[in-house]
């Protein structure tokens, strides 16, 4: 076998190997890259197998040394360093979040995350994770298979539902309690989202959220001009691996979800990817015609009353 790879199953998963649930596997398989980095941002020893159970992405890289153009590469260089890069940086926010003394941490579109089981947390933090069922019956078998005898470093909670319906009371049901303080991210979320479902998620986190809470998400700007929406990225993905990234993401004006916040009461403030990259000296710098230009990502807390 060639470094990273692993074995092979077959058959369909329905809700992962098609549309926006695709686009999991894609991170994954970023985050199985990145671990094998000698400059990791970020590592995650479980991504691979994610990659690996599903015969559709049999050919997809989960190691540098299957990337022959290196960073260079639109799809598994460029693009799979800045999902690395944003999973560093979503980690620290949560693992700072933890040390202030926040207990739980809610998962907003969790995908094949595996932030309860890699993360260093508190022993009494819980990690509830809200997606749809199928794609966490999928990230089950996974890693009872990968991984049978390893257990969260958190207490983890896997909350069915659809972000695009009232999904407050799912999770109030498996034991989220609104009263104290939460970490809530949202992770490669809201580019897919109707607008609307965008204002009813940013109103149900502000109502369930008590003071000391704290938000993260990423955005985009708007709709990309179309010298962006043709760049080798979009291409490459759309050719090489069969997700068209620019017909999953909502074509709708997007919502000025820091705006929304503030007026709540919350303090938020609005970061692009780059200024991560130049503090961290690794990850993808601007370039002409930027996939990545309009991407934000927004960090609000809730102040205490």
């Amino acid at each position: 076998m060639s470094p990273g790879e692993l074995p092979t199953t077959t058959g369909r998963l329905a809700g992962v190997d098609s549309g926006v649930g695709l686009t999991a596997l894609l991170v994954a398989a970023a985050r199985a890259i990145e671990t094998e980095r000698p400059d990791a941002l970020a590592r995650d020893e479980y991504a691979a197998h994610f990659v690996r159970a599903v015969g559709a992405c049999a050919g997809w890289p989960v190691h540098p040394d299957q990337v022959p153009d290196g960073e260079a590469d639109p799809l598994w260089g460029r693009l799979a360093r800045y999902f690395g890069l944003r999973t560093r940086v979503f980690d620290d926010h949560l693992l700072r979040a933890a040390d202030r003394g926040t207990r739980q941490v809610v998962l907003l579109g969790a995908g094949l995350d595996t932030r309860a089981l890699r993360l260093p947390w508190p022993g009494d933090c819980t990690v509830y994770e809200l997606d749809q069922d199928a794609v966490l019956a999928f990230k089950r078998r996974t890693l009872a298979d990968a991984a049978p005898a390893e257990r969260p470093r958190a207490r983890r909670v896997a909350v069915p539902v659809d972000l695009r319906q009232d999904w407050a009371p799912s999770l109030t049901a498996a034991g989220f309690d609104p009263g104290r303080p939460t970490a809530w991210l949202a992770e490669g979320l809201l580019l897919y989202l109707p607008a609307a479902a965008e204002r009813r998620l940013i109103a149900a986190v502000d109502a369930l959220s008590a003071p000391g809470s704290s938000l993260a998400y990423e955005v985009k700007l708007g709709v990309e001009p179309a010298a962006v929406r043709a760049a080798p990225v979009y291409r490459a993905a759309r050719t090489r691996i069969g997700v068209d990234l620019l017909a999953l993401f909502d074509p709708q004006p997007r919502p000025d979800s820091a705006a929304d916040l503030a007026a709540r009461g919350w303090l938020p403030g609005v970061r692009t990817p780059f200024d991560f990259s130049r503090h961290l000296g690794r990850g993808p710098l601007p370039e002409p015609e930027d996939a990545l230009a309009a991407n934000r990502w927004v960090f609000a807390t809730r102040s205490p009353r």
